[in-house]
């Protein structure tokens, strides 16, 4: 039996708010939460699961887009964005997400739930390993090498495609692992690179999905516009209260928050918690 249209139109709207929030306040797309709320709510209407799957990554990657627009616009007037890093790991992750979108059509549901799941917790992992003090937004080594952002922007991209994800959980963790960034600054940077990348994963995911029978009404390819507006309707507005909320958190607890979140999705969608 299916779930009432007011319960899963409930859901959505509920899911789309804490997503806003969250992802402003920690620099990510906000496809951790996103995919897997929209996953089983599309299975409990009864969609197949590998369309439901699919659906969810493309739709999430479509409800990214206004919402890190939103936060962008305010890390961008608190000053915190590095925009030289935003555009070239954005670009090139938008060329990689094209192809790991494409390759996401082709895999089978349950290699992508597992790997979507232990990619999670290796990167939550990583990022309490040397959880020292955090410094001040304002200090900031010198800027990487384009050489370094080309090839996390691609990688990034190629995660970005395959899961649905803004690849936020990978640039936030990258920037302040590999590239010493205040956690601050990562988490404003990281909003304005997946401006750029969660175009290439939706162009992906719409010309893979067009005619495959069993998609839910109002899709256009893997991307589903009902569930699209039911989400973005809150994610919007709640991304600038989560941006403040950010400006206002001690480093060392944004980071904690992140982990904490990351561990509990990837073990949630390598079926811990079914």
């Amino acid at each position: 039996m299916g779930l009432p249209v007011g319960e899963l139109f409930a859901v959505l709207v509920v899911t789309g708010a804490v997503v806003g929030f969250t992802a402003a306040l920690l620099g990510v797309g906000g496809g951790f939460i996103m995919v897997p709320v929209m996953y089983w709510a599309m299975c409990g209407t009864g969609t197949a699961e590998d369309i439901a799957l699919l659906t969810a990554f493309g739709t999430s990657l479509l409800v990214i887009v206004p919402t890190v627009l939103s936060s962008t616009y305010r890390h961008h007037k608190n000053g915190l964005v590095v925009w030289r890093v935003a555009v070239i790991l954005g670009v090139c992750g938008a060329v990689a997400a094209l192809g790991g979108s494409t390759l996401a059509a082709h895999l089978p549901t349950g290699v992508l739930k597992t790997g979507f799941g232990v990619f999670i917790l290796a990167i939550s992992a990583r990022m309490l390993v040397g959880l020292d003090a955090e410094r001040s937004p304002s200090e900031l080594d010198s800027c990487p090498r384009t050489s370094s952002l080309v090839i996390l922007g691609l990688v990034m991209g190629v995660i970005s495609g395959l899961s649905g994800l803004g690849g936020g959980a990978l640039m936030v963790p990258a920037l302040v692992l590999l590239f010493k960034f205040p956690m601050l600054r990562a988490i404003a940077t990281s909003s304005a690179a997946i401006i750029f990348t969660a175009p290439g994963g939706i162009i992906g995911y719409v010309v893979n999905g067009i005619g495959v029978a069993g998609r839910l009404p109002y899709s256009v390819g893997y991307v589903n516009l009902a569930v699209w507006l039911a989400v973005v309707v809150l994610s919007v507005p709640m991304a600038q209260f989560g941006a403040k909320a950010a400006h206002a958190m001690d480093a060392r607890k944004l980071r904690v928050l992140f982990v904490v979140l990351m561990v509990y999705v990837g073990l949630r969608m390598m079926g811990v918690f079914a």
